[in-house]
């Protein structure tokens, strides 16, 4: 098993950490972590206490170093298409986890490294991370979550990342707006919890809905998209979150 789980108490829940481990092979997607992966994402999406998921790889070299060269090496039309779609499902389930994930990108963040940072909800990056799309210097185009990168730094940095292969350093993947936050190595897991905890000590159904109504509006015209909006306001006000949050900050305000 290269996943590993943790669990810590915040808020009115608790906060999972999941790390995927393949410290010698920089921590590369192959058949078996995806899978791992997979099962780690299903096992814990029906898990009510959870309040957010912090991603990061094992050790501080590699976040995700990419996708295994020395498998896809050896694939086929038949087994190629197997290997992405696999991936791609694991990316589903991710954007599809009714919590917040953040992205702790601790080192390389490279080809299926940085789609996965771009299934996230949150990217934290340490001063050393890289990011890059190579594919196409080992004759593959980046495919699958790739398609994320234009809504989130633009087309014509896609374009750069995606036609030379040429990576990035976490300085310019903030200047460009891929990740929110940039820190120094030594500072990386302390921000990571402070946004966490952030998210812990809003109310756990409206950061539900709120990630939800987010996915929502990447499908929806700006109308449908502002109604879809609307009537998750209004189906807040049928459960008591609004009501006692609003008491506690009237309480807090007051004293």
């Amino acid at each position: 098993m290269s996943v590993g789980i943790n669990s810590r108490k915040s808020g009115t829940g608790k906060i999972l950490t999941i790390s995927y481990d393949r410290v010698s092979k920089l921590n590369a997607l192959n058949s078996d972590g995806i899978k791992d992966l997979q099962k780690a994402f299903e096992d814990i999406s029906s898990d009510l206490e959870m309040r957010a998921v912090v991603f990061t790889g094992a050790g501080s070299k590699s976040f995700i170093g990419g996708a295994d060269i020395n498998e896809l090496s050896d694939l086929n039309p038949t087994t190629s298409r197997e290997f992405i779609s696999a991936l791609h499902d694991l990316f589903v389930l991710m954007r599809e986890l009714p919590v917040p994930i953040i992205a702790r990108v601790n080192g390389y963040a490279l080809g299926a490294g940085m789609e996965l940072a771009a299934a996230c909800d949150i990217r934290i990056a340490s001063d050393t991370a890289v990011f890059g799309m190579p594919e196409v210097r080992v004759g593959v185009p980046s495919v699958i979550e790739a398609a994320l990168l234009p809504r989130i730094i633009g087309w014509g940095r896609s374009n750069y990342l995606v036609l030379t292969g040429e990576s990035i350093d976490a300085k310019t993947a903030y200047e460009w707006g891929f990740v929110e936050k940039m820190v120094k190595q030594n500072k990386l897991d302390l921000e990571v919890d402070k946004i966490a905890n952030s998210i812990a000590a809003s109310g756990p159904i409206a950061i539900r809905a709120q990630k939800a109504l987010v996915s929502d509006w990447e499908k929806l015209s700006l109308e449908r998209g502002i109604q879809a909006g609307i009537d998750a306001f209004s189906m807040a006000f049928t459960t008591d979150e609004p009501q006692r949050m609003m008491q506690a900050f009237f309480h807090r305000k007051n004293k």
